[in-house]
């Protein structure tokens, strides 16, 4: 059952938003029990191809892509103090971006903290970002600072800050020259997929991004946590015509 409503998904006979057969017709057009007709059913449930909707049945997963571009991180902030970039990206789109926003001061978390170069008992301020898209959270986007770069400066309150974070890092004067980036896919963590909302079978891709000083100071780490069936990573890169010689 499983490798036949697979076929049909990937060859797009259905479409994202149908709905599959229920248990019962299920039942009698493979001539099987409702035990395995379940089982093939959790199967496409944890690839992420359907996704149940109780009690009106299983639908073919519907995959809204949204672009992430981590070489845009410099571009300027939009001039509306309402938005920041990616909520200006996703209106442009036709989209109604919402975010909600936290702030902890807390021991780092143990990546953050090695890439931070935090020493042991020292905190992080922790700038938290539940992004929706329509109503449905959609990505995760928490940023980390050394607590003794930034206490008392507006990173510490829980509302967007109109230059952006970065330049208000910048103003205390740490501004960042260059970043490393990390991707790495796996499924979420259970505090991950309670914030996002996410039920079985949905991959998340993990951007780690490790922001450097000119002296090279490592002040910021953030995570974007995105929905894997929803996000495509893309970064652009030229090839360097400089002659030597």
């Amino acid at each position: 059952m499983a490798d036949v409503y697979r076929s049909k998904i990937v060859s797009d006979e259905l479409s994202p938003g149908d709905r599959l057969p229920t248990e019962q017709e299920l039942t009698e057009e493979f001539s099987t029990t409702r035990g395995t007709v379940r089982e093939g059913l959790k199967v496409l449930v944890n690839e992420g191809l359907i996704e149940p909707a109780r009690p009106r049945g299983y639908f073919v997963r519907r995959h809204e892509l949204s672009y992430v571009r981590p070489q845009s991180e410099w571009r300027p902030q939009p001039v509306s103090p309402e938005m920041d970039r990616w909520m200006e990206d996703q209106t442009v789109l036709g989209r109604e971006p919402t975010q909600h926003i936290s702030v902890e001061i807390i021991p780092p978390p143990s990546k953050v903290g090695e890439r931070l170069g935090i020493a042991k008992g020292d905190l992080v301020v922790a700038r938290r970002r539940i992004r929706y898209i329509d109503g449905e959270p959609f990505n995760l986007n928490d940023s980390f600072y050394p607590y003794d770069l930034i206490k008392g400066s507006e990173i510490l309150n829980p509302a967007d800050i109109p230059r952006g974070s970065n330049q208000a890092l910048a103003d205390l004067g740490y501004e960042q020259v260059r970043a490393i980036d990390e991707v790495e896919a796996r499924m979420p963590l259970p505090d991950e997929a309670n914030r996002l909302q996410l039920g079985p079978g949905n991959p998340v891709l993990v951007h780690r991004v490790t922001g450097f000083t000119i002296d090279d100071r490592p002040v910021r780490c953030t995570v974007n946590v995105l929905i894997g069936s929803k996000h495509v990573m893309l970064f652009e890169r030229s090839k360097s015509t400089k002659v030597e010689g």
